[in-house]
């Protein structure tokens, strides 16, 4: 299910938003949806996150909406920001946090069209296979299935790749988590396992081609069987 947040504090602005998008996201057949509304920036962060796409006003009362993004990228919020504004100049601050959309109010039915056919290909596309994984200034397309399994040690993230080598970044793992599709599976609170490459599993340790293994939970185990059930009759995704 994709996720959306609406942060406005203008209650008419908040609901004509969230009424634009359905009907984008309905007359483009994407599949399911949820749209959350938030009537500050402060609300918002408040929330859980994980939001695929974030509609975002800039003028509201602190933390305004350029600083509401600053804190949810600084805690590791990837989703999709477009920013909703009546300042036509601060389109450039945006760019500091990786904002991919920027909407001018009053809003265009056709621009608002168009950015949202943009922003939902981009999330197709995200979800096609691959992470990016971002480390200082530069980022990596990983495809998921190169990657066999993942663990956290500390504040990062360490990806074990099928070739051998293991890519290491700053992040948690409950966000990579939220990024990557069902055939991987938490075996435990510090490891993420592509299910496509267990071998089974024996004396608390998810068997792993080549001999090796890694952690999984007690009471996790049954889980990781229905798990690894559920992917052999659902096939490739």
């Amino acid at each position: 299910m994709m996720t959306f947040a609406v942060c406005d504090d203008e209650p008419r602005m908040a609901e004509e938003l969230a009424g634009r998008l359905e009907t984008c996201l309905k007359e483009s057949r994407s599949g399911p949806f949820r749209i959350s509304r938030f009537s500050s920036g402060r609300a918002l962060l408040e929330s859980p996150g994980g939001f695929d796409v974030i509609l975002l006003d800039i003028q509201m009362e602190e933390p305004d909406g350029l600083e509401t993004a600053r804190l949810l990228r600084r805690r590791g919020e990837r989703g999709l920001v477009i920013f909703v504004t009546v300042l036509r100049e601060q389109v450039y601050d945006a760019f500091d946090v990786e904002a991919c959309g920027y909407l001018l109010k009053p809003l265009d039915g056709e621009q608002f069209r168009r950015t949202m056919d943009r922003v939902l290909g981009l999330l197709e596309r995200r979800g096609a296979g691959s992470v990016v994984i971002r480390r200082g200034s530069g980022c990596e397309v990983v495809p998921l299935a190169d990657i066999v399994y993942c663990e956290v040690r500390g504040r990062k993230v360490y990806v074990h790749r099928s070739g051998g080598d293991v890519l290491d970044y700053y992040d948690k793992l409950e966000d990579l988590e939220r990024r990557v599709d069902r055939r991987f599976f938490k075996c435990h609170r510090s490891y993420l396992v592509n299910l496509d490459f267990v071998r089974g599993c024996r004396d608390g340790q998810v068997l792993l081609p080549g001999g090796g293994g890694i952690p999984v939970s007690r009471l996790r185990e049954r889980d990781l069987t229905q798990a690894l059930l559920r992917r052999m009759r659902e096939g490739d995704f």
